[in-house]
């Protein structure tokens, strides 16, 4: 028996093989935080009834269900790729570097059309019993990541879901071992596309990436759910460099309104050969919006430089992904 508390909670996924087909989950999260919950509509009805002071229960209807939440998680060398997959959009299979345990995944942006999640969430009561709550048909939304000195690279991930479903089989939850990207590991580049440069003075990176979706999509004949959201809108990609003033790289970039590519990357321990655990994410065109230093005081100035992500016609922006899983 679990114990009854935050403790013995617990979060497993898999992909689903269409939306909203529950698919036992084979991969369990190291999380944070939760606030996945079941979203429903209800109407009452507004009879008028002779003498009667209250609306009747019984005339109380649930029209629709859906859900909704974020998942906040440290990003780990193992076991991200699924949720990197739902969030990109690319099907990714983890290709094999050389003849070593060192394997590649490769997230490009594309359409997240098809790309579902099963979310099982288990909730222990005070007695240690778990609950099951299993989310179907989770789509992605949005994830931002970020990482500053002295902590660890962090994520949060914005889901939609389609209905949540207490029938299931709580699966038992397993762990390989596993540990966090930091900031030790962390490096900015800059410059023409395939040839940035590390750039110095940096405290800070987040970068967002958001999918907009039609998450609307209630049609009559479906019971209430919701059909598989659509994309609606452009991706958007956005995000914070907090620096110190070393350097006018960034300054002068913001006052030219010139692009240039960005690569934010973590390197951990060596895997095999030349390839080390990576986690990196690739922005081939970056701009930015805000940020020219000003002086507020006696310290060290400090600029934070926001940035918007763009299509520089040709790359797609990706996240790079290495590590010892063999399969998302």
């Amino acid at each position: 028996m679990a114990i009854g508390s935050g403790l013995g909670a617990q979060l497993g996924i898999a992909a689903e093989s269409s939306y909203g087909a529950f698919q036992a989950p084979a991969k369990f999260i190291e999380f944070t935080k939760e606030s996945l919950q079941l979203k429903k509509s209800t109407a009452q009805s507004a009879g008028i009834a002779a003498g009667r002071l209250l609306p009747l229960a019984s005339r109380r209807v649930l029209t629709r269900k859906a859900a909704a939440g974020s998942i906040d998680l440290e990003v780990t060398n193992k076991g991200m790729g699924l949720l990197l997959q739902a969030l990109m959009g690319t099907s990714v299979t983890p290709v094999q570097q050389g003849v070593t345990a060192a394997y590649l995944q490769t997230h490009t942006l594309a359409s997240v059309a098809g790309k579902s999640l099963t979310i099982q969430k288990g909730v222990p009561l005070t007695t240690g019993v778990v609950t099951d709550k299993t989310f179907i048909g989770c789509k992605i939304v949005s994830a931002e990541f970020s990482c500053e000195s002295p902590g660890m690279l962090m994520a949060t991930v914005e889901i939609d879901g389609k209905d949540c479903d207490e029938s299931q089989t709580l699966a038992v939850a397993s762990y390989s071992a596993m540990a966090p990207f930091h900031f030790g590991q962390m490096a900015v580049k800059t410059g023409t596309y395939s040839s940035e440069t590390a750039l110095d003075g940096i405290r800070k990176v987040s970068i967002k990436i958001e999918r907009p979706q039609d998450v609307e999509r209630y049609y009559a004949g479906q019971a209430g759910l919701k059909k598989e959201p659509i994309e609606n809108d452009q991706v958007k990609i956005t995000g914070t460099l907090e620096t110190d003033y070393t350097h006018t790289t960034l300054d002068d970039l913001h006052t030219s309104d010139a692009g240039t590519s960005l690569v934010w990357e973590f390197l951990g321990p060596n895997i095999a050969s030349t390839f080390d655990e990576t986690f990196r994410v690739v922005l081939p065109s970056i701009k930015l919006d805000e940020g020219p230093p000003v002086v507020d005081g006696f310290g060290v100035v400090k600029p934070s430089f926001s940035f918007v992500g763009l299509f520089d016609g040709t790359n797609q922006p990706r996240i790079e992904y290495m590590s010892t899983d063999t399969a998302l």
